[in-house]
């Protein structure tokens, strides 16, 4: 990194005065290309990096602008022309000393996040103590300096990289690693270079608020940083939605178009509409997956149990021996060249041998005359949804005798029904903890996590427990299809009524539900929730009933009862801070659970709201 005098510094975008006149699809030449460098037409734009949890000014990302209405203004068609020109390495030493000689002469504070290329280290050599003299003479020290990383090519000499990186640490620079998970060797660059601040990419933050699984990934990202002492810079934050939800997951530090835009002159102080977010207490509600993910992770490989398989050449007296030494073996796969051809099941082979003479006539024989010749092979790589569905829609002895597992056709080990089905029931006892499987809103885990949350933040809010009147007996009488019907009809009543940034709807189970609410407005919502669901429960019912206000049902003594209409009861309880940072989830939720047995108490929709103070 060089740090070069140009003539004049120029701060704001200089006129374009070197003519071209070529198009977007006639790329300029490298004797145009070079003429623009040297008549110093380049100029530095900064975009403020903050903290996501005070607003402080962290540091600035110097950025480069070629000449206004040129192919060459963005970043991307400036090293783009610089490759084809082959001047890449002249471009990066100028967009370096004009970002430098910028950030010194607006006097910015903080730390300047200095774009720098790993090829860049190994393709020229670079003296880190000339540049801390050049540094000084510009009144920067090196610890103002965070030498940020771009993997825009494979890097190909780690070990010099790291070499001359200690270097200029030991002088005090620091590292950034630019776009994790964007680049080619993004994860080894972190392990090889352990960078001080590490910047996510873009992709992984746009929609944050809206995608669970870009969620998932920002928290384990977040993980690993915490784990290995790097700052996590969050880089493309756009909305005031992304903003919270990274705010709200602990992110150390972000930058994007909702925290400022690059600019030549850029503000010094976190901009007010950022800081009332950070000012505002609100909890974010996370993005919860809208369905059930019951064998999208899991293949047929976490079923695999290892058997040594048999060729047709072994005779039937090793394969017995075999059993017989093993009490657990139940199957022996027949292969040629390591391709399945058969299974031997342990019930067919010792009941053919258990009949007078079969053993003296056929022990000696293949063991391929007593295999199944059709048995269910299946890829390793079968998620287990798929797999469950082959064996209950194939031959029902494959529920029994189990089913081969190979990868790319060639022999791996065997899987048994039993497995599946133990592994498929686990799987639907923990999606339902998690997302109720009819009305796919959160469950029982996601519901106490963000009641903690809203209990750690130390912030007024509702919690309103929502179950319906007389739902077992109209689910008796117009089945249970009708009754899956108003449960999801209930869930998109609930969900409407509520702001989707601020309150959180979560279905405990069965005809039960619960809202987080940080609406302030929290009572109107409910209400109309009320008056929602009273005024389309009639088109679930067939006129008769709905004449009369109920159906009669037979009770278990065989005599009719009238039952009235489906009704919603909410049960609502206040949670201030100091009762919220004293109090359990469990005394919280049992706190609006006796809310809801006074509302249900009520004839018809109705509400109640629990006017005193939750003590701990």
């Amino acid at each position: 990194m060089e740090i070069a005098q140009p003539d004049v510094l120029k701060l704001q975008p200089p006129p374009f005065v070197l003519p071209y006149w070529g198009t977007a699809d006639d790329p300029p030449d490298a004797v145009q290309f070079s003429g623009m460098l040297e008549s110093r037409q380049l100029y530095a734009v900064y975009q403020p990096i903050v903290s996501m949890l005070s607003g402080a000014i962290l540091g600035f990302e110097g950025l480069i602008r070629g000449p206004d209405g040129t192919p060459w203004h963005t970043p991307a068609q400036l090293f783009a022309a610089a490759r084809n020109t082959d001047l890449e390495n002249d471009l990066e030493r100028r967009c370096q000393a004009v970002v430098v000689r910028g950030f010194a002469a607006l006097g910015l504070p903080g730390k300047l996040f200095l774009n720098v290329s790993p090829q860049y280290f190994t393709t020229k050599k670079v003296d880190p103590h000339a540049v801390g003299t050049q540094l000084a003479t510009l009144g920067l020290s090196p610890s103002r300096i965070v030498m940020e990383i771009t993997e825009s090519h494979r890097t190909q000499d780690f070990p010099l990289m790291r070499e001359l990186l200690l270097t200029f640490r030991n002088l005090g620079f620091e590292v950034a690693m630019d776009d994790l998970g964007e680049g080619f060797s993004s994860l080894r660059l972190w392990s090889e270079l352990r960078p001080e601040f590490v910047k996510l990419d873009q992709h992984f933050i746009r929609d944050v608020h809206q995608d669970p699984l870009k969620l998932q990934f920002v928290k384990a990202i977040q993980q690993i940083s915490e784990g290995c002492g790097s700052k996590l810079i969050a880089e493309g934050i756009e909305t005031e939605a992304e903003f919270r939800v990274l705010r709200d997951l602990g992110i150390a530090h972000g930058q994007g178009y909702f925290i400022s835009r690059p600019a030549p002159v850029p503000p010094v102080s976190c901009p007010e509409p950022v800081m009332r977010v950070l000012r505002d207490r609100m909890v974010s509600v996370y993005p919860h997956p809208r369905q059930a993910s019951l064998g999208q992770t899991f293949r047929a490989e976490k079923l695999l149990l290892k058997a040594e398989a048999v060729t047709e050449e072994t005779d039937n007296d090793q394969v017995y021996a075999r059993f017989n030494a093993d009490a657990d073996l139940q199957v022996i796969p027949v292969v040629r060249d390591d391709i399945p051809v058969g299974l031997i099941h342990r019930h067919n082979l010792i009941d053919r041998f258990a009949r007078p003479f079969r053993r003296e006539l056929y022990g000696k024989k293949s063991c391929a005359m007593f295999m199944d010749p059709q048995p269910l092979v299946v890829d390793k790589n079968l998620p287990i949804q798929e797999l469950s569905r082959l064996l209950v829609e194939g031959e029902r002895r494959h529920l029994a005798d189990g089913f081969i597992i190979t990868d790319e056709s060639r022999y791996l080990g065997v899987g048994t029904g039993q497995d599946l089905m133990r592994e498929i029931t686990q799987m639907q006892i923990m999606a339902a903890r998690y997302a109720n499987p009819l009305t796919l809103l959160p469950g029982n885990v996601p519901i106490a996590e963000h009641t903690e949350r809203l209990a750690q933040a130390g912030i007024k809010f509702s919690i309103c427990h929502c179950d319906l009147d007389h739902f077992k007996p109209y689910n008796d009488v117009y089945g249970f299809r009708q009754g899956d019907e108003i449960l999801l009809l209930t869930a998109k009543i609930l969900a409407q009524a509520c702001d989707s940034e601020r309150d959180f709807v979560g279905h405990v189970g069965g005809d039960d539900f619960v809202l987080l609410m940080q609406s302030a407005d929290w009572e109107r919502r409910c209400r109309q929730a009320l008056a929602e669901f009273d005024a389309v429960l009639p088109t679930l019912c067939v006129e008769a009933d709905r004449q009369r206000g109920g159906y009669y049902s037979e009770d278990r003594q065989g005599r009719m009862v009238f039952h009235p209409l489906p009704g919603l009861s909410i049960g609502i309880v206040q949670i201030d801070p100091e009762a919220a940072l004293a109090v359990s989830y469990l005394e919280i939720a049992a706190a609006a659970a006796e809310a809801k047995k006074q509302a249900k108490r009520i004839t018809g929709s109705s509400l109640f709201v629990e006017r005193r103070r939750l003590i701990p």
